[in-house]
């Protein structure tokens, strides 16, 4: 269902149609196949999808105080990479782990949880948690203060592991820290789960609105947008059909 996937699989389709007696219908199908990989690679299509997505949660607002604890969500090491090299591989969303870091210096207080296990359908034992933690300790985050939660393979049990984990108490405050595309549905599961959590989002792939009308003349840029808001959408229907999130689109709290 993703749009790099799909339209190979419809490129490929074509092709053999072509073959066939419905060599017609396979040229109009490749046709159309041509047309949305121009739309998803050139147009705008990946920054309308993503602008709902990345601008429903705001900055986080520090003036209402210090929070209690920091919750940070996996993402950005590869572990199959980690685990060949043997040293942790960020491929993409460092601002996940930078962020925990300046938060950590300036809230020495708050408590620090890592949540990541293994995203692989086969299990393995390369575990994101344990070649992110010393990454945020090389950025300065001491050693006692990381709570690492290793067993989570989906946002999900990243929400309920951790609660477990660190047992939050009434009138704490702790913040999400995740990409900004993924900040709703994040959101939507701490809170179907509980655990209620503020928004600190990061990591943003586009700019202010007027990225919502700029093409690119990078065809694997505007893939890979169209491709990280597809993969986010259908992971929001899936939830909210599954009931891990109330909402199908998650917004800030209304005091």
């Amino acid at each position: 269902m993703l749009p790099i996937n799909l339209l190979v699989e419809l490129g490929i389709l074509s092709v053999v149609l072509m073959m066939t007696r419905f060599a017609a219908f396979g040229r109009r199908l490749a046709v159309i196949t041509l047309v949305l990989l121009g739309l998803a690679a050139f147009s705008p299509l990946g920054n309308f999808l993503l602008y709902p997505l990345e601008s429903r949660f705001p900055v986080w607002d520090a003036s209402r105080g210090a929070p209690d604890g920091i919750i940070v969500l996996g993402g950005s090491v590869d572990t199959n990479l980690s685990g060949a090299h043997r040293t942790p591989v960020v491929a993409h969303a460092a601002d996940r782990l930078f962020a925990p870091a300046e938060l950590a210096r300036r809230y020495p207080n708050a408590r620090i949880v890592f949540t990541g296990g293994s995203a692989n359908l086969v299990s393995s034992e390369a575990r994101e948690a344990d070649y992110s933690a010393p990454i945020l300790e090389t950025l300065g985050i001491a050693k006692e203060r990381l709570i690492l939660e290793r067993d989570s393979r989906n946002t999900w049990e990243n929400a309920i592991f951790t609660k477990v984990l660190v047992k939050p108490k009434p009138g704490e405050r702790w913040l999400l820290v995740t990409s900004a595309f993924h900040m709703p549905r994040s959101m939507g599961i701490f809170r179907a789960a509980g655990f209620d959590v503020e928004a600190y989002p990061v990591d943003w792939r586009r700019g202010g609105r007027d990225d919502l009308f700029s093409f690119t003349n990078m065809a694997a840029d505007g893939l890979r947008r169209t491709e990280v808001a597809v993969r986010e959408w259908i992971g929001l229907v899936s939830y909210r059909l599954m009931g891990r999130t109330r909402e199908l689109l998650p917004g800030p709290a209304r005091d």
